[in-house]
C-alpha cells in the first residue's frame, strides 16, 4: 500500500519508519527541508532506540522515501496519515493551526479518492470542523474522501515496540472503505481492534494520558504523605499495584510527569472539557500536584543545605524528561535546574544523550560536563532527576569520592536507601523516610 506521512517529527518519523518495515511504500514529507535532507542521508533526527537501523534498512529497501514537498505527498499515496504538531496555546487550548494547513493543502491538491487520517493528539470534535475545512478547498470539485481518526500510543523510548506490539489500534471512522483499508493496513501486527466513531477515537487519546498523568500525580501526592508519617512509598505502590485493578504501571512517584504529550494532552483536555461545559477539576489538581512536586523537590535541596544554595555546587544527572530519549520538552529537569540558579547556586549537568538539546534552552548557565563523575567533581550535592539505567550502575565509591560532602538528592529513587546509608550518604529519595549517617555531615547540613 503508498502511504503518506505529513509531519516527520517523533510520531511521523516513527509511523512511516515502521509501516515501511511492514512492506508499504511510504512517503514522510515535512517542511523542514534541512531535516529532510538528513533524512535522505539516512541520519535520524531524534533519539530514540532502533530508528536508526530501521531508517537505514528501509532506506537502502527503496520503502521509504522523503520530501519537503505535499504535493509529492499527496499525490504519492491513497492513505495520509497527518502527524503534524498540536502544541499547546498560552491557555491550555490545543493550536490545530498545523492541522488546518495540512488539511486545506490535501484537499486543494487531490485529484483522486484519499483516506486522510488523524495520527496527531486533537480535541474531540475535530474531525468534523477538518471535514468542512476540506470540503471548502476541494472548491466544488467532486473528490471523494473519508476522515479517520486513529490515535498513536507511542511512548518515547520504546516507541518501535510500541508500534510493533501494540496494546491496541484505535480506528475512528465513518465508512466502511475507511475501515476496509485501515484493517488491512494494520491486520500484520495481529493486535487488538477498536472499530468506533471518530469523536470516541479522538476521546480516547486525551483521555488515555490524562489518565497515567493522574496516576503520576497520586503516587507523588502518596509519596508526600509517606514522607509525613514514616511510610515506604515503594511498598506503597507495590501493595496498591498488585490488584490488578489498579496494576504497578505510572505509580512511580519521584519529580513529576514532563515531555510533549502529558503536560500539553491534560491542559488541552482541561480546555476541551470547558468548552463543553464541563469543569475538570480532577485534572486541573493533577496539573497542581505535578508542579507542585517539582517545586517540593527543590525544597528538598534547599533544607538539605542549610536553606542557602547561594554559591553552592550542585552536579544534575539527567536532563531529558524521561530515559532513552533526548527529549527535553516540559522537562522536570530543566525547571528544577532553574530554580537552583535563580537561588545562587553554580549548576553542572550531565545526560547521556540530552546535552544537545538542553544547551539550546539552557545555554551557559550550566556547565556540560563529558561524564557523571565530571559533574559531581566538588559539588556540595549530587541531584538525580533522570533515571538513566546506566546510573544505577555508578561507582558510587568513586561518586562519594568526588563530592565536598556525601549528599544524594534522588528525585526518582534510583538507589536503595539502606545501601545509601551503609555506604556513607546521606541520602534522600522520594516519599521514603529520610536517613542519615554518623558522623551527620555537621548541623548546618543536617536532613530534616
Amino acid at each position: 500500500m503508498k502511504l503518506a506521512i505529513i509531519g516527520s517529527g517523533y510520531v511521523g518519523l516513527v509511523t512511516g519508519v515502521c509501516f515501511a518495515e511492514l512492506g508499504h511504500q511510504v512517503l514522510c514529507m515535512d517542511h523542514d527541508a534541512d531535516k529532510i535532507a538528513r533524512l535522505q542521508a539516512g541520519v535520524a533526527p531524534i533519539h530514540e532506540p532502533g530508528l536508526q537501523a530501521l531508517l537505514e534498512v528501509n532506506l537502502r529497501q527503496q520503502r521509504l522515501h522523503f520530501s519537503h514537498q505535499i504535493e509529492d505527498a499527496v499525490d504519492f499515496a491513497e492513505v495520509i496519515f497527518i502527524c503534524v504538531g498540536t502544541p499547546a496555546l498560552p491557555d491550555g487550548q490545543v493550536d490545530l493551526r498545523a492541522m488546518e494547513t495540512a488539511i486545506a493543502a490535501i484537499a486543494s491538491r487531490m485529484q483522486s479518492y484519499k483516506l486522510i487520517v488523524e495520527k496527531s493528539t486533537v480535541p474531540v470534535q475535530t474531525a468534523a470542523s477538518l471535514q468542512m475545512l476540506a470540503h471548502k478547498h476541494l472548491e466544488g470539485r467532486a473528490v471523494p474522501f473519508d476522515l479517520a481518526s486513529n490515535p498513536e500510543f507511542l511512548s518515547e523510548g520504546r516507541a518501535i515496540a510500541d508500534f510493533m506490539q501494540p496494546d491496541r489500534i484505535v480506528l475512528g471512522v465513518e465508512s466502511e472503505r475507511a475501515s476496509a483499508l485501515l484493517v488491512k493496513l494494520y491486520a500484520p501486527l495481529n493486535a487488538p481492534l477498536l472499530i468506533t466513531d471518530i469523536n470516541s477515537a479522538e476521546l480516547i487519546k486525551h483521555a488515555s494520558n490524562a489518565f497515567l498523568a493522574m496516576k503520576i500525580s497520586y503516587a507523588n501526592a502518596l509519596a508526600r504523605i509517606c514522607e509525613l508519617t514514616g511510610a515506604d512509598i515503594h511498598k506503597v505502590t507495590r501493595g496498591m499495584g498488585l490488584d490488578h485493578r489498579i496494576g504497578q504501571a505510572f505509580l512511580q512517584a519521584g519529580v513529576g510527569y514532563g515531555g510533549s504529550c502529558f503536560p500539553k494532552d491534560t491542559a488541552g483536555f482541561i480546555k476541551m472539557a470547558e468548552a463543553t461545559g464541563y469543569d475538570f477539576q480532577l485534572l486541573k489538581a493533577v496539573q497542581e500536584i505535578n508542579q507542585a512536586q517539582q517545586d517540593y523537590f527543590v525544597h528538598k535541596v534547599r533544607t538539605a543545605l542549610a536553606g542557602d544554595l547561594k554559591g553552592k555546587s550542585l552536579a544534575v544527572l539527567g536532563l531529558s524528561f524521561k530515559p532513552n530519549t533526548d527529549d527535553v520538552r516540559e522537562a522536570p529537569a530543566l525547571a528544577i535546574i532553574r530554580c537552583l540558579l535563580a537561588d545562587g547556586a553554580h549548576v553542572s549537568v550531565y545526560d547521556p544523550v540530552a546535552m544537545t538539546n538542553a544547551a539550546r534552552i539552557l545555554g551557559d548557565s550550566v556547565v556540560y560536563a563529558a561524564d557523571p563523575y565530571a559533574a559531581c567533581e566538588q559539588a556540595d550535592a549530587v541531584l538525580f532527576v533522570t533515571e538513566w539505567e546506566l546510573f544505577r550502575y555508578l561507582d558510587l565509591s568513586r561518586l562519594k569520592a568526588l563530592l565536598k560532602q556525601p549528599l544524594v538528592l534522588d528525585g526518582r529513587n534510583i538507589f536503595e536507601a539502606a545501601k545509601m546509608q551503609q555506604l556513607g550518604f546521606v541520602y534522600q529519595g522520594i516519599g521514603q523516610k529520610i536517613v542519615s549517617i554518623h558522623p551527620p555531615l555537621g548541623k548546618e547540613h543536617e536532613m530534616v
